[in-house]
């Protein structure tokens, strides 16, 4: 494709499009994010080729807008929860929010989409698979220049995995988890972001699904203890028998910001390891984790650190 061209993308303000938009942008691409907040997105203004631009990303006439004269869209929002637990925060984030994209971008006659998904996508019984399938199977049948990803899990700073689970291993001293045995195949978000920018760059990527993993196969369970490991804390991990962990599901679904979810607890009910190699079919060779997540959790334990000193002190 040609890099004189024009990208819009959404979820570009999210954990992966920190990583994107910045490589596409340097790359040569015109990178147009869309968000309902741009205010709230002001690191991205100086960045040299970005825009970032006011948008409701689920009304198809500002979205017809936004793409009129792109070479591609690129789609990666995503959710892991909502805030009820009948589905329809999924359906409106995955299945309609793709189809309301696809119907915009043939009215503004842009070919080429590169959309995120996920591992297992339309398997198992949560509605976030459902409905991340569900939008897989609208952009196959789009008629577009398509390209899918699906992700095991994805590390990296300020992540919803290695990150999260410190915070938890601070505040307490027993971790019980659900679906501890669980398997996947954590993949590092700089790998994810430069999988996009190798299809992007090579049209014989589209009508292609990428499955993306790391190096290292790990259980639920041995994340979380590298990660306690890693911060040097002393802490029990404790993996739940299947009632338990199914009651402990539906008690976080009333806890203020959802840490873990009778949705999640469904997911998991699948290991997330990729059947093929999609870094190694696209030149990439992936990064473990302990290249990464020690000077990471490092750097937030650090900070704890010093928390703790001032506390002491004062």
């Amino acid at each position: 494709m040609n890099r004189s061209g024009r990208v819009v993308v959404l979820g570009g303000t999210g954990f992966v499009g920190r990583h994107l938009v910045p490589r596409l942008a340097a790359a040569g691409y015109a990178v147009t994010v869309l968000s309902r907040h741009r205010d709230r997105h002001r690191e991205l203004w100086p960045v040299p080729g970005v825009e970032v631009r006011n948008a409701n990303v689920h009304d198809g006439a500002a979205l017809e807008r936004n793409l009129r004269g792109a070479v591609a869209a690129i789609n990666l929002v995503g959710i892991l929860n909502e805030s009820g637990r009948k589905g329809a925060g999924f359906n409106r984030a995955h299945t309609e929010l793709t189809r309301t994209l696809l119907a915009a971008m043939g009215r503004a006659g842009v070919p080429r989409l590169l959309q995120m998904s996920a591992l297992r996508a339309g398997e198992g019984r949560s509605h976030y698979l459902r409905t991340r399938g569900e939008a897989e199977a609208l952009v196959k049948a789009s008629g577009l220049a398509w390209t899918l990803f699906r992700p095991s899990v994805i590390f990296g700073e300020g992540d919803g995995l290695y990150c999260r689970f410190a915070g938890l291993l601070k505040l307490m001293p027993v971790l019980p988890l659900a679906r501890a045995r669980t398997r996947f195949a954590p993949v590092y978000v700089a790998d994810v972001a430069a999988a996009f920018l190798r299809a992007l760059d090579d049209d014989a990527t589209a009508g292609q699904t990428y499955e993306l993993g790391g190096p290292r196969v790990m259980s639920l369970r041995e994340i979380v203890v590298q990660a306690r490991d890693l911060l040097r804390l002393r802490r029990v991990v404790i993996g739940l028998p299947e009632p338990l962990g199914r009651l402990q599901a539906l008690a976080m679904d009333f806890v203020p910001g959802k840490p873990f979810s009778s949705d999640n607890w469904k997911s998991l009910a699948l290991d997330s390891v990729p059947g093929s190699d999609g870094l190694a079919a696209l030149g990439i060779a992936p990064t473990p984790v302990e290249a990464i997540m020690p000077r990471v959790l490092g750097h937030t334990l650090g900070k704890q650190d010093d928390l703790d000193a001032f506390r002491k002190a004062h």
